[in-house]
Order: C-alpha cells, then sequence, then structure tokens
C-alpha cells in the first residue's frame, strides 16, 4: 500500500533553491507513494512565481530601499524562479480541496483529517504543527524523515 504524501511549498521549491532532487529522496526513503498537495500551495506558488509576495520569508519593513533594491531583486528573481519550478514539479501531484485558504493551514488540516501520512517541508514553525511524520532537509540537499 503506497503511503500519501503531502507536498509543502517549500518542498516543491526545493530543486531550486537546495538543489535537492526531492522525487528521488521521496524514492529512496518511501519506497511507494502518492503525492498530493493542498490547492493553497498552488495558489502560493502561482503567486511567487509571478513575483508577488513571499512565502514563509518575512522581510524588514524598516529596510532602506536604495541600498538593497538590487539584492531584493534579485532574491525575488529566484524566489519567482523556483516557484514557477515548483509549480511544474506539482503537476505530479494530485490537488485536494481544503477548508483552509493559507497553504501551512491547509498542510495542518490535511494531517489531521489524516489525509496524509507524511508531510515534505522545509518549514521549521509548520513543521512543529503537523500531526503527522515529516520529511524535510538533513544537511545541505539529502531529505530524511524527522
Amino acid at each position: 500500500m503506497s503511503k500519501r504524501v503531502a507536498m509543502d511549498t517549500s518542498a516543491l521549491m526545493m530543486p531550486v533553491e537546495c538543489d535537492v532532487r526531492v522525487f528521488d529522496g521521496l524514492d529512496r526513503l518511501l519506497g511507494e507513494y502518492e503525492l498530493i498537495t493542498p490547492k493553497p500551495v498552488i495558489q502560493e506558488l502561482e503567486r511567487l512565481a509571478q513575483g508577488n509576495g513571499n512565502s514563509t520569508e518575512h522581510r524588514n519593513e524598516n529596510e532602506s530601499r536604495t541600498k538593497n533594491s538590487t539584492r531584493n531583486g534579485q532574491r525575488r528573481g529566484q524566489e519567482a524562479t523556483a516557484a514557477s519550478v515548483g509549480r511544474d514539479l506539482a503537476e505530479r501531484c494530485t490537488v485536494v480541496e481544503t477548508d483552509a485558504t493559507y497553504a501551512d493551514d491547509a498542510l495542518v488540516e490535511l494531517a489531521e483529517r489524516e489525509a496524509c501520512e507524511y508531510v515534505v517541508t522545509n518549514d521549521g514553525p509548520l513543521r512543529d504543527r503537523l500531526s503527522v511524520g515529516v520529511i524535510g532537509l538533513r544537511g545541505q540537499n539529502e531529505l530524511a524523515i524527522h
């Protein structure tokens, strides 16, 4: 019987942001599995791919825009690229509906209603909220069950 694995935004962006072969890592850890992701994760990836907003990163509102504009523009560009790749990778997942509209809350909802056995995420605060197994980075580019 295959395990249901829910993918977070950060997990789908890992190949670009962390040079991680997520699906190869899942194959190694779990063997057979079924990928799902909540609709709010897809919506977040689409927003990030357009360069709008940030996922879990909080930026200091008081930063000098002129001093950091180039660096912030590069960061947004890299994030948009990672999100675009993540959106493409999400095509391997079955998109599931949730009552929650925020991606992290949607993943917690899936875990609480036992719709998945694992959540793949690199988001520490989300990891702490989950009631199922968590798969995340160990070291720089290897997945492990936490």
